[in-house]
């Protein structure tokens, strides 16, 4: 009863109703709290936003309604459904776009019927769908001013900040870890001059400043259900300015993987081409009107650059006694580091193999 009335009071912000027709809690997701509920026979999405996370949920809401307002305006303006194409965000009754009261603070959008999010591509072609819906999303905020958001995760693909924080978990050494990982270090430190390959970039204007996602996973993509398309983007918390190349290389580093992120034996962990290409061809068809020569000369640089990045933060979090990332066993995040270690080494060895790819589809 506790938790329908923590419910209900915060729906009672958006709406108007006698009673809430039913709910349940979705368990996708490690950050927010996230129901599914029914009132006067229509489906909302009601979400309580971790504020230990994001400690300036104002700031967040106010990224994720302008932007989510723009692509309503272009996906109408195209002859789309923005209700199914876009998260509509539901406005309290004093027309504000979220509530906060004793209990947290919470945001409600439309619910998109007859789609699906998926944790891993069930069928061939879904990762290619996720690749368009990516590339829509960047294509369609192109002339969106990026630098008007708000950072909701400072320095989140920082790569030369994320270095400086590994080189100081190497100095403090606070887990005693250091000597048993000699080689991993070793390995992001020879690419210290590579790190600011893209934030230098996009300091001098080489690159643009982008809408970027930042959190490019399968299952941030609504699938629908019927055609099989991607439809919509979705977890809009992360959404700051950037590089539209930490999207384009997040994607490729979690879904063209050969394992899992944790995969012991690292002879099963490379590249795949077949997936690779899956997405860059999905990518780019979106974005062909919009990207840069300089975005396509750095394309590969996107992928190999979040891969390291991602690796380090794994070793770093290791090396400070695992207090960030979640673990499920001892040595979790020492594999995590080394299956990036291998992908990135993968990635490098083969960079003329996959910049062929990419020219294929520009």
């Amino acid at each position: 009863m506790e938790r329908i009335s923590e419910i209900t009071k915060a729906c009672s912000a958006f709406l108007s109703f006698d009673s809430i027709d039913e709910y349940e809690n979705i368990p996708n997701g490690h950050i927010n709290v996230t129901d599914r509920v029914r009132i006067n026979g229509r489906d909302y999405i009601l979400q309580k936003i971790n504020t230990t996370i994001f400690k300036d949920p104002v700031g967040l809401m106010s990224n994720i309604s302008s932007v989510t307002e723009f692509l309503r305006g272009r996906i109408i303006a195209s002859g789309g459904d923005p209700d199914r194409e876009t998260l509509t965000l539901v406005k309290t009754h004093d027309g504000s776009f979220y509530h906060e009261n004793e209990n947290g603070f919470y945001r409600m959008y439309l619910f998109i019927t007859d789609a699906t999010c998926y944790n891993k591509a069930e069928k061939k072609g879904m990762f290619g769908e996720s690749a368009k819906a990516f590339g829509r999303f960047q294509n369609l905020l192109a002339e969106f001013d990026a630098k008007t958001l708000s950072e909701t995760i400072k320095d989140f693909h920082n790569t030369p900040v994320r270095f400086g924080n590994f080189v100081k978990a190497i100095d403090e050494n606070k887990a005693g870890r250091k000597d048993e990982v000699k080689a991993e270090i070793d390995f992001f430190l020879a690419r210290k001059d590579y790190c600011p390959t893209i934030t230098s970039r996009l300091a001098d204007g080489r690159l643009p400043t982008r809408v970027t996602h930042n959190d490019t996973k399968l299952n941030n993509v609504m699938i629908d259900d019927a055609s099989g398309s991607g439809i919509c983007v979705i977890d809009l918390d992360t959404v700051m300015p950037g590089s539209m190349l930490y999207d384009f290389g997040d994607s490729i580093r979690f879904g063209a993987s050969s394992a899992a992120e944790d995969e012991k034996d690292l002879d099963r962990v490379y590249c795949v081409n077949e997936l690779y290409e899956e997405y860059v061809s999905g990518f780019l068809s979106e974005m062909k009107d919009t990207i840069t020569d300089e975005e396509i000369a750095c394309l590969h640089d996107g992928a190999i650059m979040m891969t390291l990045e991602c690796g380090m933060r794994f070793l770093t979090d290791y090396l400070e006694g695992d207090t960030y990332f979640r673990t499920h066993y001892a040595g979790q995040n020492l594999d995590r580091a080394r299956t990036q270690i291998k992908l990135v080494s993968d990635m490098e060895a083969r960079r003329d193999e996959f910049e062929a790819i990419i020219k294929k589809y520009i």
